[in-house]
């Protein structure tokens, strides 16, 4: 059911400060800002191949990623994507091996896909992310 790494979330205190780095001393293209209240972020968005990376800043002191923040001033890593056709049925069978799901129903989240975090105490530290487009929501739960 996981296609692919989809994104890697890295968290940062300011997209204007980072996107530069990330297209000049790297030599990529921001292809895409968005802002995403329900996680309280901006994003911005990278291809390198198939796989993407997303700059993420907080918007709000209680955000997110405004706590990973605080622990990490450098910022970092936050979390990997995975890319999936059918993300009700990859909770489905993370709950069954005993992971704690943040999230049990998937969300909107950037770039028009639905969402689902997995709680790293779970995953041996690494927040992991479901995501899917929204227009292939087939996931078996009528999202």
């Amino acid at each position: 059911m996981l296609k692919k790494i989809d994104h890697l979330g890295i968290a940062v205190r300011s997209l204007d400060e980072a996107v530069p780095y990330y297209e000049n001393a790297l030599g990529l293209k921001c292809e895409h800002r968005e802002e995403v209240p329900s996680q309280k972020v901006r994003t911005a968005f990278f291809s390198v191949g198939e796989v993407h990376l997303e700059l993420l800043e907080p918007t709000s002191p209680d955000s997110p990623i405004a706590r990973f923040l605080e622990k990490n001033p450098s910022g970092g890593i936050h979390h990997i994507a995975f890319g999936t056709d059918a993300i009700d049925q990859q909770l489905k069978q993370a709950a069954g091996a005993g992971v704690k799901l943040i999230h049990e129903q998937p969300f909107e989240g950037a770039a028009n896909k639905l969402v689902a975090f997995l709680h790293p105490k779970s995953t041996f530290g690494v927040l992991t992310e479901f995501c899917m487009p929204k227009d292939g929501a087939s996931g078996g739960g009528g999202h």
